[in-house]
């Protein structure tokens, strides 16, 4: 069972699950949106995307964003998905963020879009 994120009780009263695709698109958000130190068991977990949203946009900043992500990715989910690719966006205080990824243990390949604001 894959307990959903965030989380929450399902209809019944108990711990909500989640199918396995739904499971994993949890896992990378919580990779994406926990800033390094944030855990107290885990410091250096997540990727620290958040900080980002505040710093002056360029294509440096675009191009080190990606590979930021994608290693973040790599290191905590690897044994779960092979990313593809990694596409970040940054507007204001909007941030789009687009990975394609494939789920190793079924094949699948999936786009997800994740967005701050």
């Amino acid at each position: 069972m894959n307990i959903a994120y965030p989380f929450q009780f399902d209809s019944r009263g108990r711990t909500a699950s989640s199918d396995e695709e739904k499971h994993i698109r949890d896992l990378i958000e919580q990779v994406l949106f926990t800033s390094p130190g944030e855990r107290v068991n885990r410091p250096t977990f997540g990727s620290g995307l958040i900080q980002l949203v505040f710093q002056p946009n360029s294509s440096e900043l675009a191009a080190a964003t990606q590979f930021l992500v994608q290693a973040a990715l790599q290191q905590w989910l690897g044994d779960l998905i092979r990313v593809d690719s990694v596409q970040v966006e940054s507007d204001d205080s909007r941030l789009l963020v687009v990975i394609q990824y494939m789920i190793l243990k079924n094949g699948q390949s999936k786009i997800e879009h994740f967005v701050r604001e």
